[in-house]
């Protein structure tokens, strides 16, 4: 994990300023987060603490989670243990994963005892110990039986003990000799895993980055270690020890080119080259509050809008089998003109049939040959009726033809608006923004208005950038800010921009009157191609035009015009998020 035991030690230099303060409040937000508030001579801080086996942490935040109404039972117990107490030490041993809060608090009985807070980082194994005085557990917010683990079990009343630990190096104080021979006793495979293995408390992302240094880019396996590889690894190692020391590490994200997070480190990253982008903060603190409150946001957002994700491709797998299922009855309905033919035959040649025939060769004289053809009859029919059956059909079909021919057309409209709504809802930020989209859906009868509890969304403005000429752009975030962003706010003059044949947002340039040069025009349609469904594409086709030529079809669905007299750029998304 990238929240090693080094990454710790950063916490834990960070935090020293904390010792001295007073237990303010204690909340609970989450089954597996503790936010300690604590007053200090600067101010008060808030101390997260998660033993969340996918966020496991500890650093002061500035967020301000949601608490529950009614506080669970271990937070009760941490304020009846910590209310009021006073932080004495913060400690860690070695690089072991396990950061110890130190309080002085009252008892019960009014006598000033020790109390100490656990805060064990260990993944799935995480855990928030409160540990007595007396070395016993208290409790944690994590009980481990021994069906759980035989190993060490985390109940109340036990004695306290550390999780086991193997012989490692401390790369702080290690020689070159020590990590040679460390390596040597180990068999052979990756580099990076192999300095996983010997270093206490360093992440995989850590090892590989030094690797990454040591051998010039390369990935070699342990037994692939020069002379030379081994001295820049050392070099390498202890460089980063004094920048850990000295306090002038850059702490490191990393995300993709979407900006979606991927992982942190203690030290600048360069692995990755230009296939990822990273952001350094001055602060271990500032980075793990960034990193997770971002991770959580999106992954709230993800689970938020999870109904209507499903929705909607529900929906769209409806409608597309639907409209196959037309398709293919508008193939057969063009057999249609066969039907009219041998009414026409039959027509011609009633004279030569006869009730109770089955069928009746006659010559086909629409054919310059004039072959013969065979034609099925209804034998309970009179042949007028036979005559009549066959126009019914064609007649049947004909009409058909032009039923499924509209009903295809509007199946591919709303294919297309469905795609619309998803594309929207894959880039909201809030959960306004998603129940702006649910109440767009219920409008349109893909949603029962019963599911839209409490107040309406508070609609939010359209997204809105400057570009380099000093042009307002302005972006809708889903179809129906589209509508009134391009038919109500936009001026006839302004410029209106569109992705071509492909989901996305309107864009509009603010002209004021103005002609917007070709710089801005880019600009913009790079910011539509982004906000499109062709965001991770290249070359991406960008229609604009003047928003007087930009029509919207009455009865149309939300965020469907047409216009004319367009010109195409072929652009580059643009990601104005990015920190690049």
């Amino acid at each position: 994990m990238a929240l090693d035991g080094i990454f710790l030690n950063c916490i834990k230099n960070e935090l020293s300023f904390l010792i001295g303060g007073r237990v303010d409040k204690i909340a609970q937000p989450s089954r597996e987060e503790v936010i300690i508030s604590l007053r200090t001579r600067g101010g008060t801080e808030r101390l997260m603490l998660s033993a969340s086996a996918g966020s496991a942490r500890v650093h002061i935040t500035k967020t301000s989670p949601e608490n529950p109404k009614t506080p669970p039972m271990f937070c009760m117990l941490m304020r009846k243990h910590f209310g009021n107490g006073r932080l004495t030490d913060i400690r860690q041993d070695g690089l072991e994963r396990i950061l110890y809060f130190d309080f002085e608090a009252m008892n019960e009985l009014g006598d000033m005892v020790k109390v100490t807070l656990a805060a064990e980082i260990m993944g799935r194994c995480s855990n928030i110990v409160i540990i007595n005085a007396d070395g016993k557990i208290v409790d944690s917010i994590k009980r481990v039986d021994t069906e759980m683990s035989r190993e060490r079990p985390v109940l109340p009343g036990m004695t306290y003990t550390l999780p086991p630990r193997g012989k490692r190096l401390d790369f702080r104080e290690c020689a070159k000799g020590d990590i040679s021979a460390a390596l040597d006793a180990l068999p052979n495979g990756d580099l990076a895993k192999s300095l996983v293995g010997i270093f206490e408390g360093l992440s995989p992302i850590a090892a590989r980055e030094w690797v990454f240094y040591a051998a010039k880019g390369e990935s070699p396996t342990k037994s692939e270690l020069t002379s030379d590889m081994l001295d820049r690894l050392f070099f390498i190692i202890k460089k980063t020890a004094g920048e850990l020391a000295d306090g002038s590490s850059a702490f490191t994200v990393v995300k993709d080119k979407d900006g979606l997070l991927k992982d942190f480190s203690f030290m600048p990253i360069l692995q990755y080259g230009a296939l990822m982008v990273t952001k350094e903060f001055d602060s271990a603190c500032a980075l793990l509050d960034y990193f997770y409150s971002e991770r959580d946001n999106v992954s709230r957002m993800k689970q938020r809008s999870q109904d209507l994700y499903r929705l909607l491709l529900n929906t769209t797998d409806r409608i597309a089998r639907r409209t196959e299922i037309q398709r293919q009855e508008l193939k057969n309905s063009e057999k249609r003109g066969e039907l009219k033919l041998r009414g026409d035959l039959i027509s011609a040649n009633l004279y030569r049939i006869e009730k109770g025939m089955n069928k009746i060769t006659v010559e086909n004289f629409y054919d310059p040959l004039c072959p013969e053809l065979e034609i099925e009859l209804d034998k309970r029919l009179t042949p007028s009726q036979n005559m009549q059956k066959y126009y019914a059909e064609y007649r049947k079909m004909d009409t058909a033809e032009k039923i499924l021919t509209a009903q295809i057309k509007q199946g591919e409209e709303e294919l297309q608006y469905i795609d619309s709504v998803f594309d929207a809802l894959t880039r909201t930020g809030s959960e306004d923004e998603v129940n702006e989209l649910r109440m767009e859906l219920s409008e349109q009868g893909y949603l029962k208005s019963a599911k839209l509890k409490g107040k309406p969304p508070k609609s939010h403005p359209p997204l809105e950038f400057t570009s380099p000429d000093g042009y307002t752009v302005l972006i809708g975030r889903n179809n129906v800010q589209n509508d009134k962003l391009t038919t109500k706010l936009a001026d006839k003059t302004d410029i209106w921009l569109h992705v071509k044949n492909i989901t996305g947002s309107h864009v509009i340039i603010r002209a004021n009157g103005t002609v917007p040069p070709d710089d801005t025009i880019r600009y913009a349609a790079r910011l539509a191609a982004y906000h499109s469904k062709a965001k991770n594409s290249s070359q991406v086709p960008v229609d604009y035009v003047y928003v007087r030529n930009v029509k919207k079809p009455s009865g149309a669905k939300p965020g469907m015009v047409i216009f004319t007299g367009n010109k195409t750029l072929y652009v580059t998304p643009l990601n104005p998020y990015s920190d690049e």
